[in-house]
């Protein structure tokens, strides 16, 4: 048996989840056991604590660098609830295309910024096509890479059009949005997600038209597809797939199998009065729990965060609006048996109990395979079939990543020709003293959400959970791993002086880390190879 470290450093952009270290135990060169520690503490919900109920829209889109926007939308509608505001529509189709457009601005962004680097790898010289990868892949100088980095940024200019600048905007308030868009930028929009769409989208990734990807209904059709003409099999799309069987991405990184996505995007006439209790029947991507075998419709109040082995006082399981966050040292924790400063999110599913769910873009895929959405709703079978077809793995959840790209596109038209410019953007809220909110939205990464209890005008209690947190969240008080932990576990390193692998499972799951391994001899402690797998962008 070999003993391995991954240690996280410190990225240049504030993430709520901080750095990350994991220990990850390999006998015969396979990984038998693996712990996630987030090694830095931020303390945002102590910071919100007595603050004016605004304050989450100020502070938490500065959690992180990258998805501020989410932060936000979920912020916004967080207050939305607890204060019962009213939202013009068009208020709702702005926040509709902010959210989209930065998700949109992060997939390509992650393939070839984050994931598809370590395809480069020296490991994988042997394989069929590793010239052609290297030149459109390699870090910088690949042709790919650099435009698709390069246009990545296309979308967030319509952000920064209607939210005034991205990153770290705050345009959305109770009520609905602070801008309303003139018809130049509406027209200035539909030029840049067009473009985007020519160049990268359709001509680089797919090499077709959207539409024609999203006719794929099986592993089969997939599989046609990539080899129907020269231009879908010349793809980078159909690239990656060929040479990601080759490498094995679909042999590890499984996870728990269980999954969660609490929703995002909002049929605008449905969602006028935000309420908790009507958020999932407006919801246009769904909400859902999928244990596995069955589905099961989300409840806010089935969430809990467990600190067993969390550097946090005591050892809680409690729901976000009861939640505590009280620091201790983490040399008194790791005596007690804790060692990381994430909580441990679960969720109580009905008739099975306490579950580690992972998020992000597969866990929401396999919520629009649900069969019976209503008419507005994302119903889509393609990924659920894949993952009757070949189960989850590292490469399923990076293809239902990218497959999210020509479907957010498709919305993020529609809403745009939605926009009544003629019509208002914000309804003036009531500040009701007391109360109680939940908002959530799925950001790139995955589910992300905020509880807000509000008494005598300030903000009481204020607990957000974030996808990293669902993802990298360390063992509970079962001694169960959390979804990251376990899709290490079983991953087989070919190379121990070069562990790609560690590469590829932490980059599927997109979780604001940037990590090198450090393998060691079990027996002398000797230090055999350091690896970086990753960074942050």
């Amino acid at each position: 048996m070999a003993t391995a470290v991954v240690e996280q450093r410190i990225s240049p952009l504030g993430r709520v989840e901080g750095d990350l270290d994991l220990k990850i135990q390999v006998r015969d060169g396979v990984v038998t056991d693996a712990w996630t520690e987030a090694s830095m503490f931020r303390g945002f919900e102590i910071i919100l604590k007595g603050k004016d109920p605004q304050a989450g829209l100020i502070v938490t889109p500065r959690i992180c660098g990258i998805c501020g926007g989410s932060h936000l939308y979920k912020a916004a509608y967080a207050l939305d609830t607890a204060w019962h505001t009213h939202i013009p529509q068009n208020g709702t189709l702005v926040r509709n295309i902010a959210q989209i457009t930065e998700t949109l601005q992060s997939i390509p962004r992650w393939f070839y910024a984050l994931f598809a680097i370590d395809l480069t790898n020296k490991n994988y010289a042997k394989l069929a096509e590793y010239d052609e990868v290297m030149r459109r892949f390699s870090p910088f100088v690949g042709t790919s890479y650099e435009k698709g980095v390069t246009l990545s940024n296309k979308p967030v200019e319509v952000y920064a059009m209607l939210g005034g600048q991205w990153p770290h905007s705050s345009f959305m308030i109770p009520g609905g949005v602070m801008s309303a868009p003139t018809l130049s930028e509406v027209t200035r929009s539909i030029a840049i997600m067009d473009y985007w769409k020519r160049e990268w989208l359709e001509g680089l990734w797919l090499g077709c038209s959207i539409e024609r990807w999203l006719e794929l209904k099986t592993w089969d059709d997939l599989l046609a597809w990539a080899d129907e003409n020269d231009s879908q099999r010349n793809s980078d799309m159909a690239l990656f797939l060929r040479f990601a069987l080759r490498a094995g991405l679909d042999k590890f990184g499984q996870g728990c199998g269980s999954y969660l996505a609490t929703g995002t995007y909002f049929q605008p006439e449905l969602y006028e009065k935000p309420t908790i209790d009507g958020r999932n029947a407006a919801l246009i991507n769904r909400s859902g729990v999928y244990d596995g075998k069955n589905y099961h419709d989300f409840n806010h109040l089935n969430v809990r965060e467990d600190t067993t082995h969390s550097f946090y006082r005591g050892n809680t399981y409690l729901h976000p609006w009861e939640g505590v966050t009280e620091p201790i040292d983490p040399l008194d924790g790791h005596k007690q048996g804790k060692y990381s400063w994430a909580k441990s999110p679960r969720y109580e599913v009905p008739g099975i109990g306490s579950m580690p769910l992972e998020v992000g873009p597969l866990a929401r895929q396999v919520m629009a395979g649900r069969p019976g959405a209503a008419s507005h709703q994302d119903y889509d079978p393609f990924i659920m079939n894949v993952m009757a077809a070949k189960g989850p793995s590292v490469l399923v959840r990076a293809l239902a990543r990218m497959h999210e790209a020509a479907k957010y596109y498709k919305l993020c038209r529609q809403w745009i020709d939605k926009l009544d410019l003629h019509d208002k953007f914000y309804s003036k809220p009531i500040e009701h003293a007391e109360g109680k909110g939940f908002g959530s939205t799925e950001a790139a990464r995955g589910a992300l959400s905020d509880w807000i209890v509000v008494e005598n005008g300030a903000i009481k209690n204020y607990q957000v959970v974030t996808p990293t947190a669902w993802n990298i969240g360390p063992q509970d008080s079962r001694k169960v791993h959390g979804p990251m932990e376990q899709a290490f576990i079983g991953s087989t390193i070919v190379d121990p002086s070069d562990p790609v692998e560690m590469g590829h499972v932490a980059r599927s799951f997109d979780s604001c880390l940037v990590c090198t391994v450090h393998v060691y001899d079990e027996k002398t402690q000797k230090e055999l190879s350091r690896f970086q797998i990753g960074n942050a962008c």
